[in-house]
């Protein structure tokens, strides 16, 4: 979508809703912007159950240089293929259940809610 997490629109969501139930592959991977995250992956959470989801993204962006965009994106590759049926967030050497986890924005980490 090319769109900044912020901007995402309860359209959008359910664009990427519709997508994911839509398509033959089981193991999916979402780049989503931090910010609301955990809000897709709650809609989608509420929606699939057969295939594992995997959504993640930067706490640091690519435009200051030093991201971990990359190490997240390798992180979600590996738990798409590994982890059982469900919706996940990959970031910062952590996977967590979409819905045992919140971004702790004073931290600048996600954190699990449990």
């Amino acid at each position: 979508m090319l769109k900044d997490s912020l901007e995402l629109e309860s359209t959008d969501r359910k664009l990427i809703l519709d997508t994911c139930k839509q398509t033959n592959a089981t193991n999916i991977v979402i780049t989503h912007g931090t910010d609301t995250m955990t809000d897709t992956a709650k809609l989608l959470s509420q929606n699939i159950t057969n295939k594992t989801i995997v959504f993640t993204g930067a706490m640091i962006p690519y435009k200051f240089g030093s991201s971990d965009g990359l190490f997240n994106l390798g992180s979600a590759l590996t738990a798409a293929q590994t982890l059982p049926p469900g919706i996940y967030i990959a970031i910062n050497g952590n996977i967590f259940k979409s819905n045992e986890v919140r971004k702790n924005r004073q931290k600048g980490i996600f954190e699990s809610v449990n």
